[in-house]
């Protein structure tokens, strides 16, 4: 469990300070309610001030969110922040709702432990057992979409992760103390013309979100995403529910995306607003990473000029993987158009409200099922097909998961264990599907020439006092060169 400095807090909370926002809460005493510390609420005393790494650790001692502030809207811990892997982790995988999805059981069973051992890792780690964080997660976006969404009570219920609308009534009165009608206020922007549910992503600026969309807008699978003057869009698929996401920077000047959602996907809201979150790195912490590198003369000028520049991650990790092997030893065009055949092919019709949007990206088990001679008919080398499909038969076996929470050593280790699959492309995917922020690809030929090195072993050398942010700095070498970003060591 992290430990906080109370005069520090305080003196975060009383400059309104949004580089915190999110890294702790304050709870009130005299109130009984905790806030974010950005909270434009009058300033309590300090002697009434209590200080939470997590909104659940608040929760857990009998504090209600601020109705003003909104603590649901606060931005996220990023893998790096917490402490133990293992808790960390499982934390992602609640935050993502793993355990809407299935029993604490089958999520240790994931990492390879014992549910006792999950359960008392997270609580020794984070304070709080994970059933009780899963909870609070599912309170949060309820009590969110109560105040943002048109939805009936029953089905926030459903949508927040609840298995029945009595449960989520009793535990909303328990430690709300209120009604979940109670909180519903009439509100003009609730349903748009189309029916899409709109969210508010916060983040901690800044964020340059034209880097953001430069990087994903010469990735992009036709038909799959497409983005349009600021807009990102994509369509999605959640377990068996498909529909489509839209993203934009918010009105006002206001550090936080707006995100529309189709209302065929509201049962997996949590799955949707996690995976969003991930896709444009909104918990990275710009200020922590900057002052890691200030010192270092390859690095510092660079994050200087583009402070705001993220990581971007991944909604569907078997998507992301398919489109890095793809990639290899060809152009970033030629990739895009590679996977533009691949999703006619393979990727099943979805209508949407946008035009060039038409498409879901294929399965594994769709691409596992057509053998190495039909993907391969697309234009691609025998050898590069067997690749693909043998990295699809291991994802559709669960040998593979690539989504954040997941153990990246094993994971890079299981991929380049797959023929066809080498370093570069095992810690691109995990930079990106696991949105591990250490990844690094130190056979890439634009990291080794800003390094100055001729040798992988080189760049990895030099590279170690960059730890634990090593993506970051990756992804400011490719920024900053006038050399486009490489593929699997090849320039695209």
């Amino acid at each position: 469990m992290e430990t906080l400095d109370p005069v520090h807090c305080y003196s975060a909370m009383l400059a309104r300070d949004r580089r915190f926002d999110g890294v702790f809460f304050t709870a009130v005493t005299s109130t009984g309610i905790y806030c974010r510390p950005v909270c434009p609420a009058p300033t309590p005393k300090r002697e009434h001030c209590r200080f939470f790494s997590h909104a659940a650790l608040a929760e857990r001692d009998g504090f209600r969110p601020c109705l003003r502030c909104r603590p649901e809207l606060a931005p996220g811990h990023a893998p790096i922040d917490s402490a133990g892997r293992l808790a960390s982790q499982a934390a992602t995988r609640i935050a993502g709702g793993a355990l809407s999805e299935g029993s604490l059981e089958d999520l240790a069973a994931e990492f390879g432990v014992t549910s006792r051992h999950l359960r008392r890792t997270v609580e020794q780690e984070l304070g709080i057992p994970p059933i009780a964080l899963a909870q609070t997660h599912r309170l949060l976006l309820a009590k969110r979409l109560i105040a943002e969404s048109h939805l009936s009570l029953a089905e926030i219920a459903f949508a927040s992760g609840f298995s029945s609308v009595r449960r989520f009534n009793a535990l909303f009165q328990e430690r709300y103390g209120l009604t979940p009608g109670a909180l519903r206020r009439p509100s003009e922007n609730r349903r748009s013309e189309s029916g899409e549910l709109s969210f508010t992503l916060v983040y901690r600026p800044p964020l340059d979100w034209a880097a953001m969309l430069r990087f994903l807008g010469m990735r992009g699978i036709p038909g799959v995403e497409e983005i349009e003057g600021d807009t990102f869009r994509r369509t999605i698929r959640v377990r068996n529910l498909t529909g489509w996401f839209a993203a934009r920077p918010a009105e006002g000047g206001a550090p936080a995306l707006r995100l529309d959602i189709a209302p065929s996907l509201a049962p997996a809201l949590m799955q949707v607003l996690q995976g969003a979150r991930a896709l444009f790195d909104l918990d990275a912490r710009p200020a922590a990473i900057a002052e890691h590198f200030a010192d270092c003369a390859v690095l510092g000028p660079l994050i200087e000029r583009s402070p705001g520049l993220r990581v971007p991650g991944a909604v569907d990790g078997f998507e992301l993987g398919l489109r890095a092997i793809l990639g290899q030893q060809v152009s970033v065009r030629g990739a895009t158009t590679l996977a533009s055949r691949i999703a006619i092919q393979y990727g099943e019709p979805l209508e949407t409200p946008f035009p060039r949007l038409t498409r879901l990206t294929p399965t594994a088990e769709s691409i596992a099922e057509a053998g190495p001679d039909a993907i391969a008919a697309i234009g691609l080398p025998r050898k590069r097909a067997e690749t693909i499909v043998g990295f699809a038969r291991a994802h559709a076996e669960g040998r593979i998961k690539l989504r954040p929470g997941m153990d990246p050593a094993a994971t890079i280790a299981t991929l380049e264990s797959l023929p066809g699959i080498g370093p570069w492309t095992a810690h691109y995917i995990a930079m990106r599907a696991l949105r591990w922020p250490d990844a690094f690809v130190h056979s890439d030929l634009v990291v080794m020439k800003a390094l100055g090195v001729t040798k992988p072993a080189e760049a990895l050398a030099r590279a170690e006092t960059w730890r634990p942010w090593r993506a970051y700095a990756t992804l400011h070498l490719w920024h900053g060169t006038t050399l486009p970003p490489l593929t699997n060591g090849a320039p695209e």
